[in-house]
This record gives C-alpha cells, sequence and structure tokens, in this order.
C-alpha cells in the first residue's frame, strides 16, 4: 500500500532530522584493517582447520589424544578469525574531530517522537 503524500513528507522530513542531528551515526568512523593481520589470521584459520581435520581423523582411533588436536585446532582458528578482523590500534579518530562534537546540546529535553508528535499536532491544528 503505497504512502499517500502527507505520510511521504513526514517521512521525507524525518529522515532529514536523523542525517542533520545524527550525523555521528552516518559518518561513523571507519577502522583500517592491517593485511598483516588479515595474512596472520589466515593462516591461523588454515592451520586450525588442517588440526581440526587431522583431530577428527586420529579421534577415531586414540580418542582423548583426537579431541585435544580438534579443539586446539578449533582454538587455532577462533584466534585467527579474532586477529584478521581486528582493526589498527592508530585508526581510530577522535572523537573530537566528528562533527557531533562541535553541535551545542539541545535545548529541549524532549525526545525525538515527542517533538515530531507536537509538529504532527501543530500541523493538523493549521488545517
Amino acid at each position: 500500500m503505497p504512502l499517500s503524500e502527507q505520510e511521504q513528507r513526514l517521512l521525507d522530513e524525518m529522515e532529514r532530522h536523523l542525517m542533520s542531528h545524527d550525523a555521528d551515526v552516518v559518518t561513523a568512523p571507519s577502522r583500517a584493517l592491517s593485511y598483516r593481520n588479515i595474512v596472520y589470521g589466515s593462516i591461523l584459520v588454515l592451520a586450525g582447520l588442517g588440526a581440526l581435520v587431522a583431530g577428527v581423523s586420529i579421534g577415531f582411533n586414540t580418542g582423548f589424544l583426537g579431541i585435544a588436536v580438534g579443539v586446539l585446532g578449533f582454538l587455532f582458528m577462533v584466534t585467527g578469525v579474532v586477529l584478521a578482523v581486528t582493526p589498527l590500534k592508530g585508526s581510530a579518530r577522535a572523537s573530537a574531530t566528528s562533527p557531533s562534537a562541535a553541535r551545542a546540546p539541545r535545548a529541549s529535553g524532549a525526545s525525538f517522537m515527542d517533538r515530531m508528535n507536537d509538529r504532527w499536532d501543530r500541523r493538523n491544528e493549521e488545517r
């Protein structure tokens, strides 16, 4: 069911308000990944996968040793993934440079939805 013109205008206005007042959400700093960490993490994941397969295959014959090698392989894989997706420490931007830090605090303590409801009521009274 398509939106009426009034609903579409309200939706557009809400979107503009969110874009202008919540710019820190839209322009969140991206954190750069290290290629070195990605390579080391990939190697750990592959080694862990190999150890997991080896643990399963020898687990049928030896029991506890196979389980230990499989668990160790799984831990290698988890460590490799965490290492690969960990961002660089120096790539985080200071929060003082974000556009939201320069803005003055809002004058009213009302929530966004309260202000939208008030605006909606005022528009309906004008008509």
